[in-house]
């Protein structure tokens, strides 16, 4: 199999869960004629435990992913303003055929981490 597969989730490190229910979109760049523009190729919500595993398959020519995190509407409401200060996080990575690319977002009000976990 050649094929490169993404998944994610989100933890709320500030109540020490996972965040639920934020919206997760999924973009892919490639080195064909449209190399240089995003194109939407998914999306999703996480789950109770914070996941989105459901993604589709990534295309052979796709060579970077750009995951968006919705999560402001999550956010506002445990905010002490009523406004979250992140309202969406972005990341964008490459991705290498054959291989499960799985990025984490550990988010807090002020603050988000990334990685490549596994």
């Amino acid at each position: 199999m050649n094929e490169a597969t993404i998944s994610t989730h989100v933890l709320d490190t500030a109540s020490g869960r996972p965040a639920a229910g934020v919206g997760v979109e999924l973009a892919v760049r490639g080195d064909g004629p449209d190399g240089e523009r995003w194109s939407v190729f998914g999306a999703a919500r996480t789950d109770t435990d914070g996941r989105c595993a459901a993604f589709p398959v990534l295309p052979p020519a796709v060579t970077h992913v750009r995951l968006r995190f919705d999560v402001g509407p999550y956010q506002s409401p445990r905010s002490s303003g009523g406004t979250a200060f992140f309202p969406e996080v972005t990341v964008a990575f490459a991705v290498s055929p054959g291989e499960h690319h799985h990025v984490p977002l550990l988010l807090s009000p002020f603050g988000y981490s990334v990685y490549r976990g596994s």
